[in-house]
């Protein structure tokens, strides 16, 4: 294998030339040049080379401008570990972004789940006001505050910014609104989207966190 570190911290921050410049272990700063609107742009990436199935395969790590050489160095290693298992570094990196992507298909947020619930039950409701207000309150007072939060990580704190604002000013308002965040977690437990005890709910709980001056918990 060719030496490696034959670059220095200097040398990356200078290159100016288009090419392709190696530090070896299969590590290469590649500098490119290429038209803009504001005229001649230049960048600097890394890219690690390798050879899999006796073909050549570059696998850009990051710009200069994020990684250090150093740190290119770094991910370089990493990679050679990797094919020294058996592995492909360009295969495991892919891989790695499909399960991100679909561990993130799998969090449900309030939002969602309180959709999902308003679309479950809204044939059932038969007062067209009522219908009305589940979605405009949840818009209103909730969503911004837990709207894009996992529905299972919603907790008493979150509850609570919810309706301190409305609590004393609006009790009656506050009080249905407490109630339909009640109603989401508990259809997000039935579920499977969270455990536990619902943190909206009013008796044993919140009652001994706000003042009982709204009662009403439709």
């Amino acid at each position: 294998m060719p030496a490696s570190n034959r670059l220095n911290a200097m040398q990356v921050t200078k290159i100016k030339q288009p090419g392709r410049y190696a530090d070896g272990g299969g590590l290469y700063l590649r500098v490119a040049e290429y038209e803009t609107r504001l005229g001649r742009a230049r960048s600097k990436n890394w890219v690690f080379r390798f050879e899999r199935d006796g073909r050549e395969r570059f696998m850009g790590l990051g710009s200069l401008n994020t990684l250090s050489l150093a740190e290119a160095r770094e991910r370089a290693r990493e990679c050679r570990r990797l094919i020294l298992d058996g592995g492909d570094p360009i295969d495991t990196r892919r891989k790695r972004k499909l399960e991100a992507l679909a561990e993130t298909a799998k969090i449900v947020t309030f939002r969602l789940c309180a959709e999902r619930y308003i679309a479950a039950h809204r044939k059932g409701w038969k007062n067209p006001v009522h219908a009305g207000q589940w979605p405009s309150t949840l818009a209103a007072y909730v969503y911004p505050v837990i709207g894009t939060i996992p529905v299972g990580s919603v907790d008493t704190g979150l509850v609570v910014k919810c309706l301190a604002p409305i609590w004393e000013r609006i009790p009656d308002t506050a009080a249905r609104v407490r109630g339909r965040i009640e109603k989401v977690l508990d259809f997000a437990k039935a579920h499977g989207h969270r455990d536990g005890e619902n943190p909206a709910r009013w008796r044993g709980h919140l009652k001994n966190v706000l003042r009982s001056s709204a009662r009403r918990s439709v």
